[in-house]
């Protein structure tokens, strides 16, 4: 029952332009709801308002500002989240004329960030965001920062560092920015020894909530946290996974996408989906139960190209199919395949998917290894997709038959065993 007392109480405001269909609109409002709990908030009430266009001075128009206000003191609300990022001086005209605090998706998404981050990279990623976005908003904000005390919006860099001065936010902006650059050399090296040892790398991908996380775990086992939640994950998380034929590869679980993701955190991620651009193999994970899953799928793909990692091949796994929605139809241009994470036969099927997606990228190559060649046997089984292994008394040799990726220092020892 306490924590029901400690939750905010929101008002969510949404502006419907023309050149936003209903349908969209209506998802994203509902989106916002869903950030909104995510943040431990609970929603009192949805004001939405159509307009041309929003309100260059308050986002909404002067009578939906009254009646905005109204409201406020009437449910005694204690914050209004705004669907869109709203410019500096519209922020500070609606805090000047509403009696609760204003913030807007972007400070709701770096909320929850702040919340969610658990690295240290994390951490620092969440920090520098939040300071890039309070910089241009500093002026005028003191009255404001006052009355502040805790809440939504307000965690992370905290009170007493918004209220210092733009040089001292400055300095610790480039603070975090060499940090940053530490951790991402650091993780740089050990690419280069992955890639040094050839190692075939599989990153998940896909919209916040499809399922990234639950598919992981249970691919490969591990740990990684999994929620109904929009943003589980912040940290990217690596992990071995073993595929049906014995070949061994790495997988990683990224950070959710999402539409309208904020500019300063699409900068201030971007190391944390460089992972993205390593790997061998993108398995798009989309969930086949959400209405929206068509815009889901585009907001991928579009983040996925400016990330510049069009040519890397993908696998689309719709996921939840159990819970499949009635109006979905599969759209993906690439390979796919349907499952449910929780189903262990899905899992199974999908792995052979991926083996077959894999298969496409390598030579296939046919050798007779000597049964002295202990070492090389057991490499075949792990770093190549084994098709066939019989032993030929006559030759006292091994004759095998499988699928070497190109570039892989095993198909250059390969050769002088060629039949």
């Amino acid at each position: 029952m306490e924590q029901k007392e400690t939750k905010e109480k929101a008002i969510l405001v949404g502006c419907q332009t023309n050149n936003n269909d209903d349908l969209r609109f209506h998802y994203s409002m509902e989106e916002l709801g869903s950030l909104t709990e995510t943040a431990q908030a609970e929603v009192l009430i949805s004001v939405i308002q159509k307009r041309d266009r929003v309100h260059p001075a308050t986002y909404i128009g002067k009578g939906k500002v009254e009646e905005l206000n109204a409201l406020v003191d009437e449910l005694d609300a204690d914050i209004v989240i705004f669907n869109d990022e709203l410019s500096p001086s519209q922020k500070r005209n609606l805090s000047s004329q509403v009696n609760a605090r204003i913030i807007d998706r972007t400070q709701l998404i770096l909320d929850i960030f702040a919340q969610r981050a658990r690295s240290k990279e994390g951490k620092l990623q969440v920090e520098l965001a939040q300071l890039q976005y309070i910089l241009p908003r500093l002026a005028g904000q003191g009255i404001a920062l006052s009355r502040l005390g805790a809440g939504i919006g307000t965690r992370g860099p905290g009170e007493t560092k918004l209220e210092s001065d733009r040089r001292h936010i400055r300095r610790r902006i480039d603070d975090i920015k060499t940090q940053l650059s530490v951790i991402v050399q650091h993780r740089d090296r050990y690419r280069e020894r992955r890639k040094k040892n050839k190692t075939f790398q599989i990153a998940i991908v896909g919209y916040t909530n499809a399922g990234k996380s639950t598919l992981f775990n249970r691919l490969s086992e591990a740990e990684s946290y999994e929620e109904n939640q929009l943003f589980a994950t912040l940290d990217p998380m690596t992990r071995k996974l073993i595929l049906p034929s014995g070949f061994i590869s790495l997988i990683t679980d990224t950070v959710g996408f999402i539409q309208d993701l904020p500019t300063s955190l699409i900068a201030a991620f971007r190391s944390t989906l460089e992972e993205v651009k390593e790997a061998d193999l993108l398995l798009h994970v989309v969930d086949m139960s959400n209405p929206d899953y068509f815009q889901h799928e585009k907001t991928v793909k579009k983040l996925l190209d400016d990330l510049e990692v069009k040519d890397i091949p993908q696998l689309t796994v719709y996921n939840k199919k159990d819970l499949q929605h009635p109006d979905f139809v599969p759209t993906a241009d690439t390979p796919t395949a349907f499952i449910s994470a929780f189903d262990e036969k899905d899992r199974h099927a999908l792995k052979e998917k991926m083996e077959r997606v894999i298969i496409e990228l390598m030579t296939p190559f046919e050798v007779q290894v000597p049964s002295t060649a202990g070492k090389l046997l057991s490499q075949l089984k792990n770093e190549t997709i084994l098709r066939e292994l019989t032993f030929e008394e006559e030759g006292q040799c091994y004759r095998c038959k499988g699928f070497a990726l190109k570039d892989h220092q095993i198909t250059g020892q390969l050769q002088k065993f060629n039949i």
